[in-house]
């Protein structure tokens, strides 16, 4: 899983311009947000001005640089050192400064109680232990902090097509949705969650909210379906745990 996103820190592909170029950054943050324009809502990166916020798994930095120029104090982390250089080279390109560093989710090397906010989007479900990952963002929270956590559906119409493809479509129609996102979605073992399993995960934590998202990859697969049937089979869920 590390050597997958170490060779293309997630949201590479989405760019032309020669990586680590201000084009380049430029071009992939245009291109998250217009693929996956309920990110602002979710995030708030305005609310966090002066607050102290972890992201866990800053990928390109696309999210974390928008904390950085909200204002807030944030520090992230990554488990490659592809993604942590490529940060701060885009922090020293827009003049900014905040704490970037190498780190594994499940073990994060920060105190109990020290963040406002744990924010993580797209990343929790890769990590081989997501729950010791949960526990992990838990515990660095400060009482009444929050944590905004995206997380895979497995009942959405994404992974009903990863399925139809992989699993109906080559002849092992036996094969679980599970599995199948475990072996061919991005790095080995990605996973995909039920509402009930989410509950779980996040059963340590109060004012649990799910926020689902039909996204551009649930209407490649349903088309006008998609919208038809509302976000309950969205691709995407956000999940705002306070502590």
């Amino acid at each position: 899983m590390r050597q997958h996103w170490e060779e293309e820190p997630c949201g590479t592909s989405t760019a032309e311009a020669e990586p680590g170029t201000p084009e380049f950054y430029a071009e992939v943050e245009r291109e998250r947000y217009r693929l996956e324009p309920y990110i602002d809502s979710f995030a708030e990166f305005d609310r966090w001005r002066g607050q102290r916020v972890l992201e866990v798994g800053v990928g390109l930095g696309t999210d974390f640089v928008r904390f950085v120029r909200a204002g807030a104090d944030a520090v992230g982390v990554d488990l490659t050192e592809a993604a942590v250089g490529a940060v701060r080279q885009r922090l020293a390109l827009e003049g900014l400064a905040a704490e970037v560093q190498v780190a594994d989710a499940e073990q994060l090397p920060f105190d109990d109680a020290s963040f406002d906010l744990v924010y993580s989007y797209g990343v929790l479900h890769h990590t081989p232990d997501t729950e010791a990952a949960v526990t992990e963002v838990r515990r660095v929270l400060r009482r009444d902090g929050e944590a905004r956590i995206m997380l895979y559906s497995r009942r959405s119409w994404f992974a009903f097509g990863a399925w139809v493809l992989w699993g109906l479509g080559r002849g092992r129609p036996w094969r679980s949705i599970s599995s199948v996102l475990a072996e061919h979605l991005e790095s080995p073992g990605t996973k995909a969650y039920t509402q009930e399993e989410l509950k779980r995960l996040f059963s340590g934590f109060r004012e649990v909210r799910f926020r689902r998202e039909v996204t551009p990859y649930d209407r490649r697969i349903a088309g006008p379906l998609a919208r038809l049937t509302g976000p309950r089979l969205g691709w995407f869920v956000g999940v705002s745990a306070r502590r």
